[in-house]
């Protein structure tokens, strides 16, 4: 099956969600494996149609903290219904994760930004007669979070976000900031913008957005999964940033949805120049991740999002998690495993599971191709 690139996949995409926004994940990672199994392969109520396929052992992972809610959900039915099995996934942030990757430490790495050419090259060492290839699994919005006393609704634009986020708007009864929310009362307090420590594809995907949406304001090198801009201040992880915006007056900060969802954090609205500002949710994103091209040739499937759309309910900050894995030339001992386990994680099942964390499952077409390719790993 061929995909049509310069398709935009936006039918595709809504066609492809159910989502429940009232559902929230709040401890995955703490659960326990509810059920567990009954005995070699059977499968449990919570992860019926798993099909484990040869799978045994441990599977060492690492890389993207974004995706951390939607692994630890994946894990937990995997391995419930796959007998001694262990899948260890290390929420280390995508740069992290691809260093390891292109080490032979992991058997596949989580990205929220594709692999850059100089990356698939040293990817070829690992990978012997192959290289790393990216396999769309998961999508969602990237969530500014914020907590300001009193204010309840905040709605904020790109040129405003970048000045923010680059130390130049530093208090939040700013004019530009009034003039986005008239109705609002805003405090003088000083703002405090958290970002990421780590290398991290959450910060690149942001970075594209103020880049292309606030390019007179945002002039960083969008390419950088580092935290470009003076000033701030750090925290490492997702779940890092995510708790120093909860516990900090004044605070601001991004991070996917989860976080904020399980926080009960509220989150900007974007002013995009559509009829009314967007807000942060799975379906919204999923309106502009059903606009993205696949820029990538063969079995890799790197994508190409809009995040200048002014689509009416699309919300622009959004990313999507590669599984970064050798297309040939995986481990022999850990192949079976790595199969199932992706084969699980893009399955229609494995798909429908993420709507309940505040992620949006991918686009028909684009999870059509992907159970296409994972098979063929070799």
């Amino acid at each position: 099956m061929k995909l049509q690139r310069k398709n935009g996949l936006r039918a595709t995409a809504l066609g492809a969600l159910a989502i429940s926004g009232a559902l929230v994940l709040t401890a995955c990672g703490s659960d326990d494996n509810a059920g567990g199994t009954g005995g070699s392969g059977e499968k449990t109520d919570a992860a019926s149609n798993v099909k484990c396929e040869g799978a045994k052992g441990q599977l060492l992972s690492a890389g993207s903290t974004a995706q951390k809610n939607a692994m630890d959900l994946w894990v937990k039915n995997f391995q419930a219904a796959c007998s001694g099995v262990e899948i260890n996934y290390q929420a280390i942030g995508s740069g992290g994760g691809i260093t390891k990757f292109n080490q032979g430490q992991v058997a596949f790495a989580g990205s929220d930004s594709a692999l850059k050419p100089e990356e698939v090259t040293e990817s070829k060492k690992i990978c012997k007669t192959g290289q790393g290839i990216n396999l769309p699994m998961v999508g969602g919005p990237i969530a500014i979070g914020y907590k300001l006393t009193g204010v309840d609704n905040l709605v904020l634009d790109a040129p405003t976000l970048a000045k923010i986020f680059d130390s130049k708007i530093t208090k939040w009864d700013d004019a530009a900031i009034k003039k986005l929310n008239p109705d609002a009362k805003l405090p003088s307090t000083t703002i405090q913008a958290f970002h990421r420590s780590d290398e991290s594809g959450t910060t690149q995907n942001l970075g594209k957005y103020l880049s292309e949406a606030a390019p007179a304001d945002w002039k960083y090198d969008p390419k950088t999964k580092s935290w470009p801009a003076k000033g701030g201040q750090a925290a490492n992880g997702s779940s890092s940033v995510a708790s120093s915006v909860k516990d900090t007056e004044g605070a601001i900060g991004y991070f996917e949805l989860s976080y904020a969802t399980a926080s009960k954090m509220s989150t900007v609205k974007l002013n995009t120049g559509a009829a009314a500002p967007v807000e942060a949710t799975t379906e919204n994103a999923s309106k502009a991740i059903g606009a993205a091209k696949i820029k990538g040739t063969g079995n890799d499937l790197a994508l190409s999002l809009d995040y200048k759309t002014k689509v009416d309910g699309a919300y622009p900050i959004v990313l999507v998690t590669y599984e970064i894995a050798c297309d040939k030339g995986n481990k022999a001992e850990t192949l079976p495993t790595l199969k199932a386990f992706l084969n699980y994680a893009v399955s229609e099942e494995g798909q429908k599971v993420l709507a309940d964390a505040d992620y949006a499952p991918l686009p028909a077409e684009i999870a059509t191709k992907v159970r296409e390719i994972v098979p063929t790993l070799s």
